[in-house]
């Protein structure tokens, strides 16, 4: 059994390849990337590399033959990835896969979820359900990573923590987590046509976790709610663009934006990412791992002081 992993030079990619080669022999593992020179060392270890370029879907079903289970890790263009995932489902059936795993969000087939992130990962997954493959969803809540090694140090930089997500609690997971959920459902049979919330072990609002970052490091983090609009200003004085670009004649890309994020925290507000599960340790034989540590790991490259 051949198992294809996408964007396979990507931090997730990169470690579903190492979770995954825990489990199966190197030969029996396809990575596609835009850029095999990323993966050479990976070769060097028995491992296929392919080119794939999901917007160039006449190459794609080439790089995914010979596969029959695929990792679809979903890219990082908020508005415009439906087509290129949609191009990389309909090769994949074509080159004969017969099951496809995809890195969805949590709430992203609720319909009412104002995150527009999630319309983004709900087209996918309709596409994937439609597609004639067997396919898995796995449903990542937020990673604590994104605290950890983004938010957190932000605010300490800034010297307070500014969200919009209100009182909003989230199942914040382990990408390492949701990367070992992920090896699971393509080496073990019984996954075909499930969807699964991948979450952490507790519920946290970002107060809490804010409380957290000071209790770990020993340095109170200050936290204050802010509005939706008050959230954008402070997007805003970062520089943060409010609409994603992908225009490569303007200049590189912008796979992200301040529109997106601030829909993300309302969606937090209203409940969306409210959500717990067991999948991580049904699905890996272990717990879940939580938040604070995570967030003890991270510490010692927190900021010490407002920049």
């Amino acid at each position: 059994m051949a198992i294809i992993v996408s964007g396979a030079s990507g931090g997730f990619g990169r470690a579903a390849t190492e979770a995954l080669l825990a489990k199966v022999a190197a030969e029996d593992l396809i990575l596609t990337t835009r850029d095999p020179s990323k993966l050479a060392n990976l070769a060097e270890r028995g491992v296929t590399i392919r080119r794939a370029d999901f917007d160039e879907p006449a190459s794609l079903i080439e790089a995914f033959r010979g596969g029959d289970r695929m990792l679809l890790i979903s890219t990082a263009r908020v508005g415009t990835r439906v087509g290129q995932h949609r191009n990389a489902i309909q090769a994949a059936v074509a080159a004969g896969v017969r099951q496809i795993a995809y890195t969805s969000i949590i709430s992203a087939d609720e319909e009412a979820n104002p995150a527009i992130v999630k319309r983004d990962h709900r087209a996918t997954e309709r596409d994937l359900m439609a597609s004639g493959a067997e396919w898995t969803i796995l449903r990542d809540n937020q990673y604590g990573d994104a605290m950890a090694d983004a938010a957190i140090p932000v605010a300490y930089s800034a010297g307070i923590w500014r969200s919009n997500e209100g009182d909003g609690q989230v199942g914040f997971v382990a990408r390492a987590d949701c990367v070992a959920c992920a090896a699971a459902v393509l080496t073990q049979e019984g996954h075909g046509n499930v969807a699964y919330d991948v979450t952490g072990p507790e519920l946290l609002s970002f107060r809490d976790v804010a409380q957290l970052a000071g209790e770990v490091s020993g340095r109170p983090l200050p936290f204050r709610n802010v509005s939706d609009e008050e959230m954008f200003a402070v997007f805003d004085s970062f520089g943060v663009p409010r609409e994603a670009s992908d225009d490569p004649v303007a200049g590189a890309a912008i796979p992200w934006c301040s529109n997106d994020m601030v829909t993300f925290g309302q969606a937090i507000r209203e409940g969306y990412m409210a959500k717990l599960s067991d999948t991580v340790e049904r699905l890996t034989g272990r717990p879940a791992t939580p938040l604070r540590t995570l967030l003890a790991a991270a510490a010692p490259r927190w900021p010490q002081s407002p920049a």
